[in-house]
């Protein structure tokens, strides 16, 4: 049961890159989500896979200290919820119902990534923890720098087109 939800339902398991392809599932079932309820919906659905992550990393290294094997995925999909959560915050204050827009979750699944990765500041530091809270933290921080950065974006494209017309 914890393989299962660490994973997100094996997941994890695919190769090569887990962690880009439960970041892959996750913006897909977000996108999902948002169809299905708007913001709400994926505002509680990452609120609800971010606790269960938290337990489930608990139990699932609780003998391996130090260990963040790349088949654990649902902080992955935690943090690329964070990260698409600012782009659907933004339409769904404004009364868009409609899907998406593609530059939003392809911006934020691409920032989430690189964040990932490259582990700046706060991402680096969480993950520099190695512990069950380190691998979860360090993905809701690149989320958290991903939505920053898909709003910062979307406000350089916009502004200009704003300005114009």
């Amino acid at each position: 049961m914890i393989r299962a939800i660490t994973t997100f339902g094996y997941v994890g398991l695919l190769r090569p890159a887990p962690g880009t392809w439960g970041s892959a599932v996750a913006v897909a079932l977000g996108l999902g989500l948002w169809h299905l309820g708007g913001f709400p919906a994926l505002a509680m659905a990452m609120v609800a896979v971010t606790c269960l992550g938290f337990w489930a990393c608990a139990q699932a290294l609780r003998d391996r200290p130090g260990e963040d094997p790349g088949e654990i995925v649902i902080d992955e999909v935690a943090g690329q919820w964070v990260a698409l959560m600012f782009p659907a915050g933004a339409f769904w204050w404004v009364g868009f119902d409609d899907m998406l827009p593609w530059p939003a979750w392809v911006g934020a699944f691409l920032l989430f990534r690189l964040f990932d990765i490259w582990k700046p500041g706060w991402v680096g530091a969480a993950d520099r923890r190695r512990d069950s809270v380190g691998v979860m933290l360090d993905d809701l921080w690149a989320g958290m720098f991903a939505g920053i950065g898909v709003m910062v974006l979307g406000a350089l494209w916009h502004i200009p087109l704003i300005l114009r017309g």
